[in-house]
């Protein structure tokens, strides 16, 4: 049986049931994860910890079981926020999500329990984060795409994939004696990472979700800082999945544009990747029309559409928390002139509602 009593038996006899992950699941949902080709950095059942603990949002991790085996997975998590709304996402503070299946019964099983759920919760949506899309009536927002390319163990031959322009700006950094070193922990990025999202406008995330992402995911979530001298003008955190890098949270100073500390940062992550056997660099999405959208496509990668998908509940219309929506910019505006102490301290409380 199914959510709400539904009868996902097959005509051979084999039941299809749709259930939560629970502590004893976890091994069993991530070896899924990892065979499945569909699958994600995003759908590791460890962001199940990672969300109620950093951020304290109740999670739905569903997976469909048939004959033992799991069959499906879908993570949820429900983000409620007086400011932002109420939203079930997959997953939030994440670049992908969405169903994981087997086979289209499993698919259009978790899919059900899903938008049953949305329901029940009485959320404004349900949002699947998709990198494919799903079938049937949703409402769609067509903002953001992903890019990824894959490298090679040469550095020479990734250093020349990168288009003219953008390669000079590599050599400018390795010209102003940047150095590129990994971080065992995650302090030296937060002070970077903070400062620069404050003069984004954008509220930063809290210590310990950064604490937490190294404790959880361990050897495949890794900090990259850019020295000039003795300081750190620039850090990335990214995360390692198959044989795939993700470069996640990055930031900068100011003085790293003159010296151009970020085309040193990802070019330095992409030759330590490719160096150790990473085959696929995933520059992560971006927002049609930014800055961040031509930056990467600067460097060669092709924008991928990503279908991000929509259950309205209570919502008239798609939800739009970003910060191209025009009703935030006065927000961000004054966010920017805030010393960084009172930024970093009131930074967290609103972070955690956006999702």
């Amino acid at each position: 049986m199914g959510p709400d009593g539904q009868d996902l038996s097959r005509g051979d006899g084999v039941t299809l049931s749709v259930a939560e992950l629970d502590a004893a699941g976890e091994a069993r949902w991530d070896e899924f994860v990892v065979r499945h080709p569909g699958a994600t950095f995003f759908h590791r059942a460890g962001w199940k910890r990672v969300l109620e603990e950093a951020f304290g949002h109740a999670t739905h991790f569903l997976y469909a079981e048939r004959g033992g085996a799991i069959s499906g997975i879908l993570p949820l998590a429900q983000v409620k926020s007086l400011l932002f709304g109420n939203s079930l996402a997959s997953t939030p503070f994440c670049v992908y999500g969405g169903v994981v299946a087997d086979d289209a019964e499993s698919e259009k099983a978790l899919v059900e329990a899903a938008k049953a759920l949305a329901e029940r919760l009485g959320v404004d949506a349900l949002e699947l984060r998709n990198r494919r899309p799903l079938e049937g009536d949703w409402s769609v927002k067509e903002l953001y795409a992903t890019f990824r390319k894959p490298i090679s163990e040469d550095p020479e031959e990734n250093l020349k994939a990168i288009p003219r322009k953008q390669r000079a700006m590599v050599r400018k950094g390795i010209k102003a004696g940047l150095v590129g070193e990994e971080d065992d922990g995650w302090e030296r990025l937060y002070r970077v990472y903070s400062e620069s999202v404050r003069n984004l406008g954008t509220p930063v995330f809290s210590r310990r979700y950064f604490h937490i992402l190294r404790e959880v995911f361990g050897d495949d979530c890794r900090v990259l800082m850019v020295r000039h001298g003795d300081e750190d003008i620039a850090g990335v955190m990214s995360f390692y999945f198959r044989d795939e890098v993700l470069p996640y949270y990055g930031g900068s100073r100011p003085v790293a544009r003159r010296l151009k500390g970020n085309d040193f940062m990802y070019w330095d992550l992409m030759r330590r990747s490719g160096e150790t056997g990473v085959r696929l660099f995933d520059f992560g999405r971006s927002k049609k029309g930014t800055g961040a959208y031509s930056f990467k496509k600067n460097w060669g990668f092709e924008p991928e559409p990503l279908h991000y998908q929509y259950h309205l509940v209570k919502a008239k219309a798609v939800p739009e928390v970003n910060p191209m929506n025009p009703k935030y910019q006065l927000f961000i505006r004054a966010w920017k002139r805030l010393p960084l102490p009172v930024a970093n301290f009131l930074g967290p409380f609103l972070a955690r509602s956006l999702g």
